[in-house]
């Protein structure tokens, strides 16, 4: 069996309550943000999409795909991990109109609970 390293991680986090995004670490910090960060992870459709996006970014239609639901409820899963700070979303020039693409670094969520 492998021995694990210990990781110590040093973050300098504003002392008031929020959502922080500092490189790829997302750090939670009160009561209503924690709330609103640990529902956006609750659900497996959700975190199936913060993985993809993690590797690229994804237009609603490539989300719906890989979920296999409608783009008007994948669009619905993105915007609840916008709103958590754990995924941003841009537009782009599409054939028809603007696209909307999201992406996310997120490689780690510290909840702070002091």
């Amino acid at each position: 069996m492998q021995e694990k390293e210990a990781v110590e991680i040093k973050i300098e986090v504003p002392k008031t309550p929020g959502i922080y995004e500092i490189g790829d670490v997302v750090v939670v910090r009160g009561d209503e943000y924690i709330k609103k960060v640990a529902s956006a992870l609750s659900s497996p459709t959700r975190l199936k999409i913060l993985r993809f996006l993690r590797n690229r970014g994804a237009n609603v239609g490539e989300a719906a795909e890989l979920i296999s639901q409608s783009k008007a409820n994948a669009s619905a899963q993105i915007r609840i991990l916008e709103s958590a700070g754990l995924v941003k979303s841009v537009y782009e020039p599409g054939k028809r109109g603007v696209k909307k693409i999201s992406k996310t670094n997120v490689r780690k969520i510290i909840i702070l609970i002091d």
